[in-house]
């Protein structure tokens, strides 16, 4: 089963169709249906290793000032509780959790979800971000994780690559700032040529700029390091920045490469009245 991690962006992505939504459809169409989707997903970032082991997820809305219309929407995805006894197996001995009523699916995971597998009926797994934890032991789990793709389960890390919502100016559309532009390509060659070593990244002189904070970073690394693992080139999905400091790059691995989307806007809209970094995009 292919992998991938996807640079998500706004949850507004979730209304809009531009070329970014229009390569998590492609990426969506072209996968053997999955079993299961694992997703590591930057907005369940906590002080544990958890799983979510519920066989109905509720669809959680976990962002401040966007439209109405965006607050209604759900997906209504199963969970797979018995997934959870499997994860805790292949990643011993490090302990998950298994979290049975206080997560669900976030919109790190429905805003690309919608596009990719929009019928909703594969069960949706998502796997907590350990904020306690250092950049190794992410990269590591992910290698861990790898072996499930071999029982059918698509695993997606969704974050941004670079994601500053303080220094986001929604005036840059679809451009990027020159340090974030820099961070991006460094992060491009890193994942296409050597994923193993994706914890580099931290010594690159912009990435204090790139990531003040590590939460949407680091579902790449579970995916760089499943990359690693199973030893299957990366392709890049989708390529490009929006408003100076968010990277909406995305890639795959164990996928054949697929036509780059086709140039035209890719910023989603942002929150109204609300400053991006308050918005939890």
């Amino acid at each position: 089963m292919p992998a991938a991690f996807i640079g998500h962006g706004s949850p507004m992505n979730a209304l809009e169709h531009n070329r970014y939504t229009a390569a998590w459809r492609a990426f969506g169409q072209s996968v053997p249906r999955p079993r299961a989707i694992l997703v590591v997903s930057a907005h369940w970032y906590i002080n544990a290793t958890a799983v979510t082991a519920m066989a109905v997820p509720r669809t959680i809305h976990d962002f401040y000032g966007f439209p109405a219309e965006l607050f209604d929407m759900q997906y209504p995805a199963p969970g797979l509780p018995e997934l959870a006894d499997e994860i805790a197996d292949v990643v011993e001995p490090t302990w998950v959790g298994a979290d049975i009523d206080s997560w669900g699916i976030d919109h790190g995971t429905w805003s690309v979800l919608v596009h990719a597998f929009p019928d909703a009926t594969v069960p949706v797994v998502q796997l907590a971000i350990n904020a306690d934890k250092p950049l190794e032991y992410h990269l590591e789990l992910g290698a861990k994780l790898a072996t499930l793709r071999e029982r059918g389960v698509l695993i997606l890390g969704s974050g941004n690559i670079v994601h500053n919502l303080a220094a986001m100016n929604p005036v840059l559309g679809d451009k990027a700032f020159d340090w974030a532009q820099r961070f991006d390509d460094q992060a491009r060659t890193q994942l296409l040529t050597d994923p193993a070593g994706a914890v580099r990244l931290r010594e690159h002189h912009d990435y204090a700029a790139a990531v003040p904070t590590p939460d949407h970073f680091l579902p790449m690394l579970y995916f760089a390091g499943l990359a690693a693992e199973n030893g299957h080139g990366v392709e890049v999905l989708a390529d490009g920045c929006a408003y100076g400091s968010l990277s909406m790059t995305s890639y795959t691995v164990g996928l054949d490469p697929m036509p780059q989307p086709s140039e035209g806007r890719g910023s989603a809209a942002l929150a109204s009245g609300v400053p991006a970094d308050e918005t939890n995009i």
